[in-house]
C-alpha cells in the first residue's frame, strides 16, 4: 500500500490504514463496527460528509445511523429526491412542494393536483418503492454554479434557479441519481436503496411522507393530531404565496432589489393583526365570564414573553387590565429540583414547580384576595419574594407564560371555563426552495444562540450542546399539548435568517473544530450562507424578533 492514510474510528476506538482516496463507505468495510441500523452518513473531523467522502488526508471518523438527529435528515432528503422523481414520473413533470413536517411525517404538495386519493398515494409509494428496489447510487458533483443553474433551468426547477443565482459562488454542489438532478443543502444516502420504509397517505390537500420512528427506525413514526397547528402553516403558506416570497431564492431577490424595509413592515403587519385578533378574542371571552387566566406556552424560543406583552398592550387598548405572572417564579428551591437521566437538574420537568403554592395562589387571586407572588432567584437558586403584594380587579387579567402552561395537570385547581390557552412557536412558513424546507428547530436555534450569547453569556458551544436536551423536553411537555389551545400564533418572521445571519456567524465561528458540537455549528453556517444579510435598522421596537437581537422597548 502505497502512501497509507491513517483513519480512527470513534464508533469502536480502532485506527485502519488505508489507500488515499478510498471512499468512507469504503473504509467501513475495513471495519467492525456492530451498528443495530444502517449507517447513512459520517463525521469526519467533526463535520458531516457522506459516505461517498474520499480520504486523502488522517482523518478522526464517526458514522452515524438515523437514530442521530442529523442521520435521520439523511434518510429525509434521500427519501424526498426519490419522491421528487416519483412525482415527476407519474405526474408528467409537474413539482413537488415540500410544505412543513407533522410527527414523523411531512406534508406535501403537487402543482396542480388539489387533492389525493388513497389510489394515488399507493401509485407514488409504489414508485418510491420501485426506485429503492433499483438502488441507484446517488452522487454529489461540485460544479461551476453557471453550469448547474443551465440544467435546474432546463429542467424548470425555477425556485432553485432563483436561490442559487441570490446566493453568488462560483461553484456549487448538484446531486444525481439516474436520470434526475437534485439540490439539497447537507449529505444523502450513498444510493436509493438505503430508503426502504416508508409510506404516503392522503392528507389535507396533499399528502404525508411518513418518515420511520428515529428512536425505533424499524418502525414508522405517529402521525399526532395537529389540525390547528396545520391550518396555521396552511394560512401563512398561502399569505407568503400573495406577498410573493414563498422561496428564500424570491425573498433574496426582493431584498436585493430594495423592498427590505415593505417586507419587513408587512411581516410585522401580520404580527400586530394577529396580537390585535387574539386580544380580541380574550375581551369577548372576558365579557362571557372567562378568560380571566390566560396561559401562553410554546417551545423555546418562540417569544413568549414578547408575545405575553405584545397581548397585554391590545388588551389595554381594550380597556382590561394584563397583569402578567413568569412560570419560572414559581421553581422549587433548586436543592428539590429533579434530575434528568444525566444527573443535571431538570427545570423543563413540571415537578420543577412549586404546583401547590401555584394553585392556590390562582385561586386566592381569582378570588380577588391579596397575595404575595414569589420571585426566584436563579443565581441562588432559591425563593424571593415581590416588594408589592398582588391583587387583581374587575378589569384585570392574569397572563402566564412558560413551558407547561397548556398542560392541565399545571393548573388542576382552576376551573377551564375562565381559562384562555394559546400556543406559540416560530412556525417558519419560507423555504429555501420547493424541495428543502426550513426546519422550525434551527430557526429557533439561531433565535437562542443570539439571544443567550448576548443576554446570558452564554457560548455558541453552550447553546448546541445544551439544545438537544431542550428538544427532549419540547417532545415530552410541550408538543403533546399544543392541539389544547384555543389560539395559535406563529411567531416566525420571514425576514428574520437574513438579520439573524449577521449576528450568528461571529458566535459560531467561535465553536473549535475539535468538540462535537463544531458539526452542528459548520452545518448552520452552511446553512446562512443561502440568505441576503438584512440590516437591523428598521426592525420595529416592539419586534418579537428583538427579543432574541436586542433594542426591544420591552423590559426583560
Amino acid at each position: 500500500m502505497k502512501n497509507p492514510i491513517r483513519v480512527y474510528c470513534e464508533n469502536n476506538a480502532t485506527f485502519v490504514n488505508v489507500e488515499m482516496g478510498t471512499s468512507l463507505l469504503d473504509v467501513l468495510g475495513q471495519l467492525d463496527i456492530n451498528a443495530p441500523y444502517p449507517l447513512l452518513a459520517a463525521y469526519v473531523n467533526n463535520r458531516l460528509k457522506e459516505l461517498n467522502y474520499r480520504v486523502y488526508t488522517p482523518i478522526s471518523v464517526r458514522y452515524i445511523d438515523t437514530t442521530h438527529f442529523e442521520g435521520h435528515r439523511v434518510y429525509q432528503r434521500t427519501a424526498v429526491f426519490m419522491l421528487q422523481q416519483a412525482v415527476e414520473q407519474i405526474y408528467n413533470d409537474k413539482k413537488l412542494h415540500i410544505r412543513h413536517s407533522v410527527g414523523a411525517g411531512i406534508y406535501c404538495e403537487v402543482d396542480g393536483v388539489n387533492s389525493f386519493d388513497k389510489a394515488q398515494c399507493d401509485a407514488l409509494i409504489a414508485a418510491v418503492a420501485k426506485i429503492a428496489e433499483q438502488n441507484l447510487p446517488i452522487h454529489r458533483l461540485k460544479e461551476p454554479t453557471t453550469d448547474i443553474i443551465a440544467k435546474f433551468e432546463a429542467a424548470g426547477y425555477h425556485d432553485k434557479v432563483a436561490l442559487l443565482r441570490t446566493c453568488p459562488r462560483l461553484y456549487n454542489n448538484i446531486f444525481y441519481m439516474g436520470s434526475g438532478i437534485g439540490y439539497f443543502i447537507g449529505p444523502l444516502a450513498p444510493s436509493s436503496g438505503y430508503v426502504k420504509l416508508l409510506d404516503i397517505r392522503p392528507y389535507g390537500d396533499g399528502f404525508m411522507l411518513v418518515m420511520p420512528d428515529r428512536a425505533c427506525p424499524t418502525v414508522l413514526g405517529r402521525i399526532p393530531k395537529a389540525d390547528k397547528v396545520v391550518g396555521v402553516f396552511r394560512q401563512f403558506h398561502e399569505w407568503m404565496d400573495i406577498v410573493g416570497v414563498p422561496t428564500v431564492g424570491e425573498l433574496n431577490s426582493r431584498i436585493i432589489q430594495g423592498d427590505t424595509s415593505e417586507l419587513i413592515k408587512i411581516a410585522e403587519a401580520v404580527h400586530s393583526l394577529q396580537y390585535a385578533m387574539v386580544a380580541d378574542k380574550i375581551y369577548k371571552a372576558r365579557k362571557n365570564g372567562g378568560a380571566k387566566v390566560v396561559l401562553i406556552s410554546g417551545p423555546s424560543s418562540s417569544g413568549k414573553t414578547t408575545s405575553a406583552k405584545r397581548i397585554g398592550v391590545h388588551l389595554r387598548v381594550l380597556g382590561l387590565e394584563p397583569v402578567l405572572i413568569s412560570l419560572d417564579d414559581y421553581f422549587v428551591d433548586r436543592e428539590k429540583t429533579p434530575r434528568d437521566e444525566n444527573g443535571d437538574y431538570d427545570y423543563e420537568a413540571l415537578e420543577a414547580l412549586d404546583l401547590e403554592r401555584l394553585n392556590d395562589d390562582l385561586r386566592r387571586l381569582i378570588a380577588g384576595q391579596s397575595v404575595e407572588i414569589p420571585r426566584y432567584d436563579f443565581i441562588t437558586g432559591t425563593r424571593q419574594w415581590h416588594e408589592q403584594p398582588l391583587q387583581l380587579t374587575e378589569r384585570s387579567v392574569l397572563i402566564m407564560e412558560g413551558i407547561h402552561g397548556l398542560n392541565p395537570n399545571l393548573t388542576p385547581a382552576i376551573d377551564d371555563d375562565i381559562k384562555f390557552k394559546i400556543y406559540l412557536s416560530c412556525l417558519t412558513s419560507v423555504a429555501l426552495d420547493n424541495t428543502i424546507r426550513i426546519h422550525t428547530t434551527d430557526n429557533r436555534l439561531l433565535r437562542r444562540l443570539v439571544r443567550d450569547y448576548r443576554t446570558r453569556g452564554n457560548s455558541g458551544y453552550d447553546t448546541i450542546a445544551r439544545w438537544q436536551s431542550v428538544r427532549r423536553g419540547e417532545e415530552k411537555h410541550i408538543f403533546p399539548y399544543q392541539e389544547n389551545a384555543d389560539v395559535m400564533i406563529n411567531t416566525s418572521l420571514f425576514y428574520e435568517i437574513g438579520v439573524l445571519r449577521s449576528i450568528a456567524e461571529p458566535i459560531l465561528r467561535e465553536i473549535n473544530d475539535t468538540v462535537p458540537e463544531y458539526g452542528e455549528a459548520f452545518r448552520l453556517l452552511k446553512f446562512l450562507e443561502n440568505f441576503v444579510p438584512v440590516p437591523m435598522d428598521e426592525i420595529p421596537l416592539d419586534s418579537v424578533l428583538r427579543e432574541f437581537v436586542g433594542g426591544s422597548t420591552f423590559k426583560y
